[in-house]
């Protein structure tokens, strides 16, 4: 077991919502307890619970996660924390903003790429089919299960586009347009809902944000070359 203490309670009281939602999957952390008053969640260990960035993962096991992630699609009821996932998208693009200024990478996205990369994540963030979005959902806070399935973990859930949650499964190690496009239609043929043309129009929005956070950290490999030429796209 882990005991997860987070100081923002609003932070926590959404985590708890979204996995009360998941309780049903084994593909989600298990949640035995909480005491909401102070931000503290008790959960599951995960086992062998090696995040998936360190091992090889196919897409057909990271769509066999997204279509459990897809199951509830509550609406925000009386007593719900959980907020639009525009408000999440607004969030991730001011901390892009204060994160390229600190590093001193301002210039790199002129404000004209920058304000189209963030209207097109927030149009995206507002239409198509409303679900739980997990809202961090990459291969660091993915584990593996029992069985070798994928766990997903430290969720920072919101009401929204559920294809969101597919953007990094399929922009993983690619390098160039073609294979993200075969990548997104890939995934999309087996996860339910999930549409191809959404999977790479969230790509193409969060594309500023990915690029940003690998320049911030001197990476400059051909991946990272690609990603900031989409995000100019």
């Amino acid at each position: 077991m882990w005991l997860k203490l987070t100081p923002d309670l609003e932070i926590a009281s959404a985590e708890s919502e979204a996995l009360h939602a998941w309780a049903d999957t084994s593909r989600v952390v298990k949640l035995l307890a909480q005491d909401l008053a102070v931000g503290a969640l008790l959960l599951e260990d995960v086992k062998p619970g090696v995040p998936m960035r360190q091992l090889t993962w196919s897409l057909p096991e990271a769509a066999a996660l997204l279509r459990e992630l897809r199951v509830p699609s509550p609406a925000r009821g009386q007593g719900s924390v959980l907020q639009p996932l525009a408000h999440r998208v607004s969030f991730l693009f001011e901390l892009t903003d204060r994160r390229l200024a600190d590093a001193g990478l301002s210039g790199v996205f002129a404000p004209a790429v920058f304000d189209r990369a963030r209207a097109a994540a927030l149009d995206l963030a507002g239409s198509g089919t409303m679900g739980l979005v997990h809202g961090d959902l990459h291969p660091a806070n993915v584990l593996s299960g029992p069985g070798q399935q994928m766990v997903a973990i430290d969720p920072r859930p919101a009401l929204g586009d559920p294809d969101y949650d597919a953007v990094d499964w399929v922009m993983a190690g690619v390098e160039e347009f073609a294979v993200l496009e075969r990548r997104a239609e890939e995934l999309a043929a087996l996860v339910p809902g999930q549409t191809a043309g959404r999977v790479l129009a969230w790509c193409r929005a969060v594309a500023v944000m990915d690029a940003a956070s690998r320049l911030c950290t001197g990476r400059a490999d051909a991946e990272t070359r690609f990603i900031v030429e989409l995000a100019h796209r």
